[in-house]
């Protein structure tokens, strides 16, 4: 199984992110976010080292919109008080601005496998690799199976939507326990 190894240090944390100010917009008072600059300055350092670290390991799964991937997590914090879910948004935004592991981070299935701590290198070691599972499918076998029946099909010379969909992830009433109730053989 293809997976690709990083060693981050703590990113600032999500309540540090962002900062906000006010200013006057035709006319009227508002507030306007902005990236703290611990977090620009984290963003540039982790992706720059995401780049070569990819390069590095000779990983070349991604960008793609639809493929899932996990982010197991192993969180070393510098004390014990510290939340390890307020620690994946900036992290993650730096791997989505690399641009070399996945499209946009929406698609990423975060999982902590332990917290411990350590004062003297605190970090986060994170291994990403993909998951089994293809849209609804429980692995590229049962897409297989599936997509074979499709093509005896008239809806799947026209492209069709619904094999899109379920490749996609989309929970569709026409698929259920594996078979298409809109099946229309070819003649």
């Amino acid at each position: 199984m293809k997976e690709l190894k990083l060693t981050s240090p703590i990113p600032p944390s999500v309540n540090h992110y962002l900062a906000y100010r006010a200013i006057i917009k035709n006319g009227k008072p508002m507030a306007m976010s902005y990236k703290t600059p611990e977090a620009v300055r984290y963003q540039k350092n982790f992706t720059e080292y995401v780049r070569a670290e990819c390069e590095r390991q000779g990983w070349t799964d991604g960008p793609e919109a639809t493929h899932h991937f996990y982010a197991d997590t192993v969180f070393y914090f510098p004390q014990i008080d510290l939340d390890c879910n307020n620690y994946f948004k900036v992290m993650l935004d730096a791997i989505t601005d690399a641009g070399t592991v996945w499209a946009d981070d929406n698609i990423v299935c975060e999982r902590v496998m332990g917290i411990y701590y350590d004062s003297a290198n605190p970090r986060i070691e994170v291994v990403i690799h993909p998951v089994d599972y293809i849209g609804i499918f429980e692995d590229s076998a049962h897409l297989a199976e599936f997509e074979a029946r499709c093509v005896g099909c008239r809806r799947y010379t026209r492209n069709c939507s619904i094999l899109r969909k379920a490749k996609e992830g989309r929970i569709q009433e026409e698929i259920r326990d594996g078979e298409c109730s809109r099946y229309i053989q070819i003649k």
